[in-house]
């Protein structure tokens, strides 16, 4: 009877210390994860070493007490990053994908840089200077000035005498174009104009006379328009083979690449103003 109490009483001792073992070592985990702000160290080993430890004595474990070493060991392993658990309601801002380059985002009121043109760009810009139909027009009309002062006289009047002037117009045309594509081309100028920001006749005329002289580069600024200036005297000399001899002279060439600036400063002031003259011509329609 005696010793049947005593084994019940080692039984019972042997139970309350396991219980402690598990619940010591349970309660060592949890504050090992609070003090770390939610990194589990080593756990995996933790639970080993409490399993172990107690296996001798299965049957000392308390059911509670092996729920929640479970538990417990079902938590992530140390050095695994939890992602942020969103607030319900709360807009999410898209996260971009790894290696997408972002597009920048210009300022507002920034001017943005021209887009410089290519070698077709430049040889489609200036075909249409030498033969569109402005500019056919515009030789018709310098043809017929040339006609009615008898200039040069040795080429004569009548349909015959219009048709050589002409012809000489476009032929001088066709080597200004061409001097003027090969130089802007090989110095990367922009033959384009770009209209004036300013306000005022004086200040956007002064504009138009400085677009004249001068020209942007295809990487940006400004310099000198040698590709203006070299195609428009040099096409006057090369045109002047073909005149009278007593008019193919120095000065003349000057003359005549003189007039091709002062006609490209008449073009760049009319690309300047034509949306005032057009407003004009509108309001003075009933």
């Amino acid at each position: 009877m005696m010793g049947g109490m005593r084994a019940a009483y080692r039984r019972q001792e042997a139970l309350q210390h396991a219980d402690a073992v598990v619940t010591g070592a349970a309660e060592s985990i949890v504050e090992n994860c609070v003090r770390n702000q939610g990194v589990l160290p080593r756990w995996p080993a933790a639970c080993t070493t409490v399993v172990g430890r107690t296996a001798i004595r299965a049957e000392a474990i308390s059911t509670g007490a092996v729920l929640f070493i479970v538990l417990l060991c079902a938590f992530p392993v140390a050095g695994t990053a939890q992602a942020p658990v969103p607030l319900a309601g709360t807009a999410q801002a898209p996260v971009p994908l790894a290696g997408t380059a972002q597009a920048p985002v210009p300022l507002a009121g920034t001017a943005q840089a021209p887009v410089p043109l290519d070698l077709n760009g430049k040889l489609r810009f200036h075909a249409e200077q030498t033969y569109g139909p402005w500019a056919i027009a515009g030789s018709a009309a310098y043809d017929g000035i040339l006609q009615a002062i008898d200039t040069p006289e040795e080429w004569g009047q009548g349909a015959a005498g219009y048709g050589k002037r002409f012809a000489s117009t476009l032929a001088g045309a066709g080597i200004h174009g061409a001097l003027a594509f090969g130089l802007d081309s090989a110095l990367h100028q922009d033959p384009r104009y770009y209209p004036s920001h300013s306000t005022g006749f004086w200040r956007r005329t002064g504009h138009a006379f400085r677009g004249t002289m001068l020209t942007r580069k295809d990487q940006g600024g400004e310099t000198l328009s040698t590709w203006r200036l070299g195609s428009a005297y040099g096409a006057a000399y090369l045109s002047n083979q073909w005149y009278p001899r007593r008019l193919n002279t120095v000065r003349l060439g000057f003359l005549q690449g003189s007039l091709t600036l002062g006609f490209d400063l008449a073009r760049n002031l009319a690309s300047e103003f034509r949306q005032d003259i057009k407003r004009a011509i509108s309001r003075r329609k009933p």
